[in-house]
Parts: C-alpha cells; structure tokens; sequence
C-alpha cells in the first residue's frame, strides 16, 4: 500500500508540475502580446516623431505583433490542448488506480462472502430434504393415530397428543416449511449469483486484451449494478445467438457499461419523480454488425436536450447538481471505446422520449484510431 500510495502521488506531484509549467507558458505568451501593445501605444504617443515617421513605424510594428501574435495564438492552442490531455491522463489514471484498488477490494470481500454462503446453502439444502422425509413421516404417523383413534380415545397420551397437534399448528406447518425452504435457497442463490458476479466485475485485466463473450460481460455488469435499478426501471437483456467473442480489455469494458446503466437509472428516476409513471425501461442489447459487435443501451428517461448533446462526452461536463455528478462517467465510456478499442460511440436522444447509446467495437483491433461519432 505504501508503494501505491507513493506511486500516486508521485505522479500527482509530476502531474501538477507539468500543469502549473503548461500555464506559466502561457500567462508569458499573454504577457508578450501585451508588451507589444503598449509599445505601440508608446511610439505613436511621441510627440517629437513626424507622422509618417510614427505611422511607417506602426505599420512596420503593427506586422510584427501581427505575425507574433499568430504564432503566439497557435502555441497557446497547442499548449491548452496538451494541458487538457494532460488532465484527461491524469484522470484517467488515477481512475484506473482507484477502480483497480476496489476490485481487489471487492473480489477479497465476496471471496470471504462465498465461503460461508455456500455451506449455508448446502445446509438449507440438506434440511429441505430432511424436511421432506419427516413431513411424510409426520403424515403416515397422523393416519395411522387417526386409524387408532377409536380403540384409544380415552387413552391419556392420545388426548396429550391432540392438545399438542394442535397447539402446534402441524398442518400449517407441514404446509408452509417446504416453501420457506424454497424461498431460502432462492435468496441464498441470489447471493450466490451476485458474489460471482462481483468476483467476475472486479477481476483486473492488468491492459491486456482477451477474448470475451460480451453477453457474459454484459449480464455481469447488470447483476452488480441491480441495486441501481431495480427501483426504477426493468431491465431486459437481447443477444444475438452465435455472436462471436470480442478481444477487449474486459474490466474496461463492464465499467463503461455499468457507466451507462447507472445515467439510465438515473435518467429513468427524474421522470418518476416527476410523476410521469411508476418505472421505465432498460434495454440493453448486443449483435454483430459488419466487422464490430454493437451494444446498445437503451432507456425511456428524460433525454438529453440538443443543447448539450455534443458535450456529454467532455470531461468533467455534468448536468446533475453538485455533490451528485463527476462528469466522468460519458468521458470514460468514450475513452474506454474510441481510445482503448479504437471504436465508435453515439448517442441518440429525444427529449421525454429516452436516449440510446450505441458502442461500435470491432472483432480485429486496428491499428489505427477509428473516429468517433457523437
């Protein structure tokens, strides 16, 4: 841990050094320019210069901080751009960092989970089927009293008997322990299930590509972020039968995708909230198209307004209020698909209508960066 968090700030201190060093360029080209300026302003001032003189010199001046102030405009572009890029790295990275430090995190906690769930359900596994046999038991032992019952009714173990029969309810238990016991094993699978899935989530892929079937990914990633929706909206699944694997960094991958079902969520909820209707829809889908696999991710929420729409994928750019959105999530999906994949990303939106997320990721990885539509 001492390593990381060394490493971390390491790169935080380099990081701040080259920004703060992007920006003190650019604060002296400002301050060039306006040197220039007031140079002119001080030439033309002079009282004992002719007019053409002053004018020649202004004209000749005026072509210098012309031509300056281009190739000064230009370097300052450059330079905010790879100031950004920069701050994009720098997110990036220590995204990845955090997010690699909760996966391990998380697979440690839902291996401690695993361990004592699965006796659990062998356990409630072993008391159905003792439960049924003693049931059934119970049940030839009662007829067999009530066969009896005449010969000993005035026998005082037969009357104990009765009061207790009763008093216990047998046959409402009888009734009803079967089905707990049901419902016990599915909340104990349901457990299960999400432990895998968390497990399957957070396992690192260290950058390297692997060959993925994203129907499992995609599956994976709507277990883990069920807490997210399942107040809200349904969500369905569509895949295309046969569908090929894609090589894909798959921790990637599952973090845009859950990216995307939470801004669903989320969409969804703000028209709950307006009283619009009691829950929306989710539907995630993916097929082969062409020489990519297409994922589509689509909901019934508020939209996105035009606007805005060719923003959503800036970094930082939020519409949520303060303390509620990073304007991260849209960033790292673009990056995770255009950048890491060299696919395409766009976005399809109608205001109180919904909006679709379609991501391109091609089956062979080019070599070259594939544009993105937005």
């Amino acid at each position: 841990m001492e390593d990381s968090e060394l490493t971390e700030g390491t790169f935080s201190a380099s990081s701040a050094m080259s920004i703060a060093e992007f920006e003190r360029k650019l604060a002296a080209r400002d301050k060039t320019i306006d040197v220039l300026k007031r140079r002119i302003l001080r030439e033309t001032a002079q009282d004992h210069a002719t007019p053409f003189a002053i004018l020649r010199q202004n004209v000749g001046l005026e072509k210098v901080v012309a031509r300056k102030t281009l190739e000064l405009e230009n370097e300052r572009y450059e330079l905010e751009k790879a100031l950004k890029e920069l701050r994009l790295t720098q997110v990036q990275l220590l995204q990845a960092q955090k997010m690699e430090s909760i996966g391990q995190l998380a697979a440690g906690i839902a291996h401690e989970i695993n361990t004592p769930t699965q006796y659990v359900c062998d356990n409630v596994g072993f008391v159905k089927t003792a439960t049924t046999s003693l049931i059934a038991l119970l049940d030839t032992a009662l007829a067999l009293i009530d066969t009896t019952r005449e010969k000993l009714a005035e026998d005082p173990p037969l009357r104990e008997f009765d009061t207790l029969r009763k008093r216990t309810k047998v046959e409402f238990l009888c009734r009803q322990l079967p089905s707990a016991l049901d419902e016990s094993l599915e909340g104990l699978g349901h457990i299960t299930k999400i432990v895998a899935a968390m497990k399957e989530f957070s396992h690192p892929s260290h950058n390297e590509k692997e060959m993925v079937d994203v129907r499992d990914v995609i599956n994976t990633t709507a277990t883990v972020a069920r807490n997210e929706w399942k107040y809200v909206a349904e969500l369905e699944t569509h895949f295309e039968h046969e569908l090929p694997k894609l090589p894909c960094l798959r921790d990637a991958i599952g973090q845009a995708i859950l990216n995307l079902i939470v801004n669903a969520a989320h969409a969804i909820a703000d028209t709950i909230q307006q009283g619009i209707k009691e829950k929306g829809h989710i539907i995630i889908s993916a097929a082969l198209n062409g020489e990519h696999i297409e994922i589509r991710v689509k909901d019934d929420g508020s939209g996105i307004p035009v606007g805005i729409r060719d923003r959503i994928f800036d970094p930082f750019f939020t519409t949520k209020a303060v303390g509620k959105g990073t304007g991260q999530g849209l960033s790292i999906v673009y990056s995770t698909v255009v950048d890491k994949h060299k696919g395409q990303i766009r976005c399809e939106s109608e205001e109180g209508v919904g909006t679709t997320f379609i991501l391109l990721l091609p089956l062979n990885s080019p070599q070259e960066e594939s544009p993105a539509c937005k």
